[in-house]
């Protein structure tokens, strides 16, 4: 499923074109592909998604942020019931 977060291909977080990844809002299992069917996934490049000190995976405010806005973003379309039932907790 295409990203309900994002249009266009571009670090969604620094706004880079150039190596990306895919970042899934929730990883691990079962929540990459939780992520996958749901479209909470946004382009982050290399530093963003691992290395930086604000990166997705090593800076729990940026964790945080990604989710309240993957939240959001199926909110849009779906009851927060219905977040909860798929991934377990509210993060707004």
């Amino acid at each position: 499923m295409e990203s309900i977060m994002q249009e266009g291909k571009f670090c969604y977080l620094c706004g880079r074109t150039d190596g990306l990844e895919k970042h899934h809002v929730f990883f691990g299992y079962p929540g990459r592909r939780l992520s996958d069917e749901n479209g909470l996934w946004v382009w982050l490049c290399y530093e963003c998604h691992r290395t930086g000190k604000h990166s997705a995976h090593l800076d729990k405010d940026t964790n945080r942020n990604l989710k309240e806005d993957g939240q959001r973003a199926f909110e849009l379309t779906h009851t927060r019931k219905e977040f909860m039932d798929i991934f377990g907790r509210n993060w707004l």
